[in-house]
């Protein structure tokens, strides 16, 4: 005999569980696309260099690249857009190309005490030399008869503003390096190249190469 259901069974519902993992997930993913447009909404706009600058460089809007990032509070730290006068700013250390340009890198006036002094080069260059490297110069004064005294370090840890290749030819003995030293060995690194003396660039040991 045919068993009557119950009147409490009659409206009883039961939800499948797999209704309630999509349930689940269509407010998981509801919450994670707002989620990422909050994110994007607290981005913020800041320089980057376009390549390595180093101190006593002038620097301009041009010269910088701008990216959108997310950093929080941390962003205070770094030279945005609105910041760089007209005039621009001076670069007090190195910064790397494709680094954000921290506000304390920059000044209003060069107060750095280095001078930017060319040296042609006698023969290749030390492998991977180039902006931001350091070097220590080393000289030997000429004497009679071609030969040379003993060198000597004349200015050590000195920074590589750039390599110039004259005339637009890059083999080795053709090649000049932009050094930055401090303004107080200036008058000997010039007397040194004036007198025909040998000079020589060594990676110092705080540059890791």
């Amino acid at each position: 005999m045919a068993r009557r259901p119950a009147r409490g069974d009659r409206g009883a519902m039961r939800l499948d569980p797999r209704l309630l993992i999509g349930m689940a997930l269509i407010a998981g993913s509801t919450l994670g696309g707002w989620a990422l447009v909050t994110g994007l909404d607290d981005a913020t706009e800041v320089y980057v260099a376009r390549e390595t600058v180093t101190p006593g460089t002038t620097i301009e809007a041009g010269d910088l690249a701008i990216a959108s990032v997310r950093l929080g509070a941390s962003t205070a730290g770094y030279l945005q857009p609105g910041d760089l006068p007209a005039r621009g700013l001076v670069v007090t250390r190195t910064v790397e190309g494709g680094e954000l340009v921290p506000d304390s890198a920059v000044d209003e006036v060069d107060r750095t005490g280095l001078a930017t002094i060319v040296v042609p080069s006698r023969g290749a260059l030390p492998t991977g030399l180039g902006a931001g490297s350091r070097v220590d110069v080393w000289t030997a004064r000429q004497v009679e008869r071609g030969g040379f005294e003993p060198p000597a370090v004349l200015a050590a840890d000195a920074e590589v503003a750039g390599i110039v290749a004259s005339d637009g030819m890059v083999a080795s003995e053709s090649l000049s390096v932009e050094l930055l030293v401090p303004r107080e060995k200036v008058a000997a690194l010039l007397q040194a190249l004036a007198a025909g003396d040998a000079i020589d660039l060594v990676p110092s040991r705080a540059d890791g190469n």
